[in-house]
């Protein structure tokens, strides 16, 4: 991040200022000082120019109103920004609430205590209470309403602080003695918490300032800290929850006035003084610091005395109370972004998800993809591709991690620019500093660095790709310590053990180009190696610390930002040797050069004297080390190429991360390229080319060459598109010189520069309709073509005319639009497509009607049968296979819905044989899952009445030997003797079609007798089948007529002789 000085705001009469705050939603910002003083301002930007967004965009007050009603000095104001309620106190004791009322601000109730003084107030995440804490020890809970909640008296206690923990369950209160203890919501102690950042620590203290950031816009980490607290002395302790064993200690070296965490809890900004060291007067300082500890930057702020300290909601601005003045400060936050093949990469974290989420948007089609990571750490791009380095997820396996290396503790992914994940490495050193050529990925702890070569799916068969993810190629991964001095010949060395050793200069920024890699060290030393083969070439020193590194495009140069933003350039290679027409001379001198307040530049892709940089809200284009004149934006540079630097607002974005928007992207063109298209427009192509020979560039002479193709002086375009390398410009020019017509030349041109409706227009003047529909054709516009057809008429239109029709057909279909795909397809008797359709709309009358009116053995009657088939419909299946001569195909269908009486029937018809074998392994799998009666009615309705009746006999023969219900056992028999007389009627009728009435019934009826006998092996069921039935009918009845008395009867009849033998 970078932070300057932006604005200052003096107070009337020079009254000194105790206290500041911001309301983070309406941007209001109150602060109280000695003699009563309590203002509230309002900072608006106030500008006419869209262009001018964000930081960039002047800032006047909007309010600035001073409220009356405090005597005494304002020592305490504290926003609820829920209810729009600002509540402050002073010296004597009086709280006052101010409400906002068509525009001001009025006193909505007051409380005087007349015992102490208010130490600190505080409201709670969801702006409901407010907790005041007086000196001597009162503690009042109150309503936003007004209504007392609840009220304590802390017997022999100083109270000096108060903060809510972000759910509202738990209140801390910080002591005078520097004590914290911790209460409930109600009032009730709970235990004193652990102060590890004042171990050793002797000596009065107080406490300088307690925040608990409640997540309002989620984590940068789960598990973050969150809870700041910090002395005077300038001990200071971020805890994770209250009673936090671990927490994270800072030692800042000031004494504190004011802490307070950034919108999202990434930043803790720290304010207080520094002795200065001469001793005679102290050094107003600003420390930003992350969450775990790390420094972030130190901000020199003039003035005697820094009191407070307040964050803007959106964490672009924080103001500062300094004496009788109001400073503010602007932050260029660390965004974690990149640009990458017309994609912006952007991360941020939301508070009902524990991941970031990285947005991949597209800014050529205005999509975007959303991927969510947990323990993101940072995003490089470079090229078509994108890098995210992240913590490894425990969770995860990791398989391309070497086993015997033990758990990578981070890992590399490697993506497109739609997010799609391409390949990935763990690793074991911290990837603190990461870079990106079009081959390497090199990323470095403070101790070492790691490069990867890697390799994307362009180049690799799918089956290379998954031996790359899975296989730690020899030398493509490499391990270097910044102490060591490699030789290039010791390859393919992946000893992370290495990576470990201590340094005493550690890394602390890191570049590439395709050949050249250097690595910043925080005594001002650079090392630089050759790429692919990394070799220490030499090294350079530096006289102070290098924050950011950057090579241009031939790797002769380098850009360098340090600590303080102070830009400077080092020549690492001379510039005689880079092959530049100008010379070293005409280069600049990079030693004399130094601009500050610098947080970003952009080497050009293309030129290696060309750069742009931002100095706070400005941004510079140099040529040469010379300046063009600035441009008033606070974007960030994505790309600088072809002299347009594309620039985006990311401030914006941020607001609503969400929904990107295409006018928070900015395109400006440098002075060279608006002066080319000046002349062309104002003096003319000529004197053009004669400026462009002197300035050359490609996309100037793109430039000069579409100019003269508007204005057909061909000669001219063709020499500039040579120049600049264009071939299929060449080839245009080409074209168009062997047209004779002028009007078909600029209707050609007009169709060259997109022109489309101009370029028909043209057309259609020159009688060319056929070129009108061509160009349309090509466009793709069908619909238009339709129209064009439909004005005239030609041998070819027909075809054209169905074509046409075809296609918005197709259009339609893509969309998923049926209904108006199938009105075109019957226009353009396009039968394939049409089937699909009434398929999708699940219209079968359609596709029946469509089948029947296909002929015999057309190619789509198979297609049809089989969409029949998928919805269950047999019997038009089994037509349209029939007509195109596959009966298999139809037998198929009919198995596939156990339609086997068709199946039967067809199989017959067309003497096909393998029906058999089918219906058997049909009946074998039912069988198999004891579905016995299933098989029974598959046999009767394929017409297999003698197994159907074996089936039966034996489920009826099983239910006799459990003694089951006999009346049960009876219907069972029945229904098997029925199936053999089906049996019997099936061979009788298959005999006297054979016999077609040449012999006699008599006869038909033997030989049917004589094949039952040949073709039965079990000859008891087709000659005894009623046995069963019958005595289990005698059975039933003896029991009966006993049952009524008869004696006599009833043994008559169990004596039956069909009784007696089935017992």
């Amino acid at each position: 991040m970078f932070i300057y000085l932006s604005k200052k705001i003096a107070i009337p009469n020079s009254i000194r200022l105790k206290c500041v705050s911001w309301n983070k939603n309406q941007g209001f910002i109150s602060c109280g000082g000695d003699e009563g003083l309590l203002k509230v301002l309002k900072l608006e930007t106030q500008t006419d120019d869209a262009k001018l967004k964000g930081l960039a965009a002047p800032s006047n007050l909007s309010m600035n109103q001073t409220l009356e009603g405090h005597s005494g000095a304002v020592q305490v104001v504290t926003w609820n920004e829920q209810y729009q309620k600002l509540t402050t106190s002073d010296q004597n004791g009086l709280i006052i609430v101010w409400m906002l009322y068509k525009g001001s601000w009025y006193e909505e109730m007051i409380n005087n205590r007349n015992k102490s003084v208010v130490r600190s107030m505080s409201w709670n995440a969801d702006g409901e209470k407010i907790c005041i804490v007086y000196e001597d020890g009162a503690v009042i809970v109150g309503s936003v309403d007004g209504n007392r909640i609840w009220g304590k008296e802390l017997k022999g206690i100083q109270l000096a602080h108060v903060a809510w923990s972000p759910d509202s369950k738990i209140l801390l209160f910080g002591m005078a003695n520097g004590e914290i203890h911790i209460y409930d919501n109600q009032g009730n102690f709970i235990m004193k918490m652990t102060l590890h950042c004042l171990m050793n620590v002797t000596g009065p203290l107080s406490i300088a300032g307690i925040h608990w950031y409640a997540g309002t816009e989620g984590y940068i980490e789960p598990d973050c800290p969150c809870l700041a607290i910090c002395y005077d002395n300038g001990r200071c302790q971020v805890m994770r929850y209250e009673n936090d064993d671990n927490p994270v200690v800072i030692e800042t070296g000031v004494n504190v006035a004011s802490i307070q965490w950034n919108h999202c809890g990434s930043v803790l900004a720290i304010a207080g003084s520094l002795r200065s060291a001469t001793g005679d007067k102290d050094l107003n300082v600003l420390n930003f610091y992350t969450p775990f500890g790390e420094h972030l930057r130190t901000l020199k702020v003039p003035g005697k005395q820094i009191t407070a300290v307040s964050w803007e909601g959106g964490g672009l601005r924080i103001g500062l109370a300094v004496d009788s003045f109001i400073y503010f400060a602007n932050i260029r936050p660390d965004y974690k972004w990149g640009y990458c093949s017309n994609t912006v990469v952007y991360a941020y974290t939301r508070p009902e998800r524990m991941e970031y989420s990285v947005v991949f948007w597209d800014t050529k089609n205005n999509e975007k993809f959303v991927k969510y990571v947990k323990s993101l750490m940072s995003v490089t791009t470079c090229g078509d591709f994108c890098i995210l380095a992240t913590k490894a997820d425990d969770s995860h396996p990791q398989e391309d991690a070497d086993p015997d290396a033990g758990a990578a503790t981070y890992v590399l992914v490697l993506c497109n620019s739609i997010g799609t994940p391409l390949d990935s490495k763990y690793i074991d050193i911290d990837p603190l500093f990461v870079t990106m050529t079009k081959t390497h990925v090199i990323t470095a702890s403070k101790e070492a660095f790691y490069a990867w070569q890697y390799r994307v799916a362009k180049k690799l068969t799918a089956l290379e790709i998954n031996q790359v993810a899975k296989t730690r190629k020899e030398g493509r991964e490499r391990v270097y310590h910044i102490d060591d001095s490699p030789s290039g010949t010791t390859d393919g060395t992946l000893d992370f053990a290495k990576a470990f050793t201590a340094t005493r200069d550690p890394i602390c920024c890191i570049t590439a180009s395709d050949r050249t890699l250097i690595v910043g060290r925080e005594s001002g030393t650079l090392q630089k190696y050759s790429l692919p083969n990394i070799t220490l070439l030499q090294k350079y020193s530096l006289a102070y610390r290098a924050y950011q590194l950057s090579l241009n495009c031939n790797s002769s140069r380098l850009a360098i930002i340090d600590m303080t933003g102070v830009l400077t350039f080092f020549d690492i290679e001379p510039r005689g040797s880079s092959g530049d027409a100008e010379g070293g001379a005409s280069a600049g001198d990079p030693s004399k050069f130094e601009r500050k307040d610098v947080w970003d530049m952009k080497w050009a892709n293309d030129n290696p004297d060309l750069f742009a940089m931002m100095e706070k809200t400005r941004m510079y284009v140099f040529r040469n080390l010379d300046p063009e004149e600035p441009i008033q934006t606070s974007g960030f540079i994505c790309n600088f190429e072809d002299l347009e630097i594309k620039s985006v607002l990311l401030d914006e974005i941020m607001k609503d991360p969400e929904r990107p928007n295409k006018d928070y992207l900015m395109n400006f063109e440098i002075r060279s390229l608006r002066d080319s298209r000046a002349l062309i427009e104002k003096v003319g192509i000529e004197d053009a080319s004669q400026f462009i020979e002197d300035n050359p560039h490609p996309r100037l002479w793109r430039l000069l060459a579409e100019a003269a193709l508007q204005k057909l002086q061909l000669k001219t375009a063709e020499q500039a598109f040579v120049r600049c390398k264009d071939y299929q410009g060449i080839e245009f020019v080409k074209r168009l010189g062997n047209l004779q017509s002028e009007a078909m030349k600029q209707a050609e041109v007009a169709a060259y520069f997109s022109r489309f409706e101009e370029a028909e227009r043209m057309y259609l003047d020159m009688d060319r309709r056929d070129l009108a529909i061509s160009l349309r054709i090509k466009l793709g516009d069908w619909f238009r073509v339709l129209q064009l057809l439909r004005t005239g008429s030609g041998d070819s239109d027909d075809a054209l005319q169905e074509q046409a029709y075809n296609a918005i057909g197709d259009y339609f279909a893509d969309r998923q639009k049926w209904l108006n795909a199938v009105q075109y397809y019957l226009q353009g008797r396009n039968q394939e497509r049409l089937a699909e359709c009434y398929y999708m709309l699940e219209d079968y009358e359609g596709l029946e009607r469509l089948a029947n009116s296909l002929p015999e053995n057309h190619k789509l009657l198979p297609d049809i049968g089989q969409m029949f088939v998928t919805v269950g419909m047999c019997e038009q299946a089994v037509s349209a296979y029939l007509r195109c001569s596959q009966p298999k195909a139809a037998v198929d269908a009919c198995v596939h819905l156990n339609q086997w009486n068709k199946a039967v029937e067809l199989a017959k018809n067309h003497n096909m044989k393998e029906i058999g074998p089918l219906l058997s392994k049909y009946a074998s799998h039912l069988l198999e899952k004891n579905k016995t009666l299933e098989a029974v009615e598959l046999y009767r309705k394929a017409h297999h009445f003698l197994d159907a009746a074996k089936l039966m006999f034996k489920i009826a023969d099983e239910e006799a030997k459990k003694r089951t219900r006999p009346l049960r056992v009876k219907k069972l028999y029945v229904l098997a003797a029925l199936l053999v007389e089906n049996y019997h009627t099936q061979v009788k009728n298959s005999q006297q079609s054979k016999a077609k009435g040449k012999k006699s019934e008599a006869t038909s009826a033997l030989a049917g007798l004589l094949e039952e006998d040949a073709s039965t092996s079990d000859s008891r069921i087709v000659d005894k089948a009623w046995r069963g039935a019958e005595a289990y009918h005698f059975f039933l009845l003896a029991q009966r007529q006993l049952y009524d008395g008869n004696v006599e009867a009833s043994m008559n009849t169990a004596l039956h002789p069909a009784v007696t033998m089935r017992i």
